[in-house]
């Protein structure tokens, strides 16, 4: 048998320790050799408190996998990746456009792995949207995407600074699902931004899309309380079709909805050991770029101030 892969986790926040790291250990093919944060990391794994610290121990890494905020996350891979360490990285990728082209271009010279993943595309039925919209014509599209943001970042403050993409952070999820789901490519043609005053990023989203002949709805808003509302609504000439509760729930024509355990982590890093094991990189970056175009096309307007 193949020696697992040893893994460092660089980035353990909230989200490392809710969701990467069950992942990581309940995947076989991987064993979770290193943590790295400056604010500490686990009673049972090497800890360091940077990168620079891990690549210098002399500890033996095949692999990475960043967690952290999407800006800086550049250097991070480039510091990885010429250690000859394979990377995977939390969405947004990173922190503008270029970086992204730049990161793949030093994967593709290191001869390593680079994996820019999309844990909503992990949810249960997005596979099954996609393949159920393959040969039908979409007549309309509405993306309702809407979230408590002191519950999922409590305390956050990088979300609304610079590089932190306010409601586009959880909103990009949605993007994500519907790149990969819709036949034709999704276009934004027109967003309204609500900032609070005193941030710089939105709080919520109000944009207008078309994806071939067929207009879009797409609401983000990161101040809902109560229950929460992740939905993607495609209309088509065989009736509608809806993934709900982030794909954890599909609706299709004629049929009763249907539900699952969400499982997206655990197919993010078993998509990673794949592309580890073949040698070949996934790189995408078409929800990041939606939401740079949002931003270029986008009013202004501010909303009275938030704090956690």
């Amino acid at each position: 048998m193949t020696d697992p892969i040893r893994l460092a986790l660089v980035g353990v926040g909230k989200i490392a320790r809710d969701q990467h790291i069950p992942a990581i250990r309940g995947e076989s093919r991987f064993t979770l050799a290193a943590t790295v944060d400056p604010k500490g990391g686990l009673p049972d794994v090497s800890a360091y408190t940077s990168l620079d610290a891990l690549l210098a121990s002399g500890d033996h890494i095949d692999a990475v996998s960043l967690a952290t905020p999407a800006a800086g996350r550049r250097d991070l891979v480039a510091k990885a990746l010429a250690a000859g360490l394979h990377v995977m990285i939390e969405k947004p990728p990173a922190a503008t456009l270029s970086e992204v082209d730049d990161m793949a271009r030093l994967a593709e010279q290191a001869g390593k792995v680079l994996f820019t993943s999309w844990h909503s595309r992990g949810a249960p039925f997005v596979g099954a949207a996609r393949d159920w919209l393959r040969g039908r014509t979409v007549q309309g599209l509405r993306i309702t995407w809407k979230e408590d943001v002191r519950h999922w970042h409590p305390g956050q403050e990088w979300l609304f600074g610079p590089g932190g993409f306010g409601c586009f952070d959880p909103g990009i999820n949605a993007l994500s699902i519907a790149t990969l789901i819709l036949p034709d490519p999704l276009f934004v043609e027109a967003a309204t931004l609500l900032v609070p005053q005193g941030r710089d990023q939105p709080i919520a989203a109000s944009l207008k899309a078309r994806t071939g002949a067929a207009a879009g709805a797409i609401e983000f808003d990161i101040r809902q309380t109560g229950p929460q509302t992740w939905d993607v609504e495609v209309d088509t000439d065989a009736g509608m079709l809806a993934l709900r509760e982030g794909g954890a729930v599909i609706e299709r024509p004629g049929a009763a909805p249907e539900r699952a355990d969400p499982r997206e982590y655990p197919s993010l890093y078993a998509h990673f050991a794949e592309l580890v094991g073949a040698g070949r990189s996934d790189v995408d970056a078409r929800p990041l770029r939606l939401v740079a175009d949002a931003f270029l096309v986008a009013g202004r307007t501010p909303v009275e101030p938030f704090a956690f």
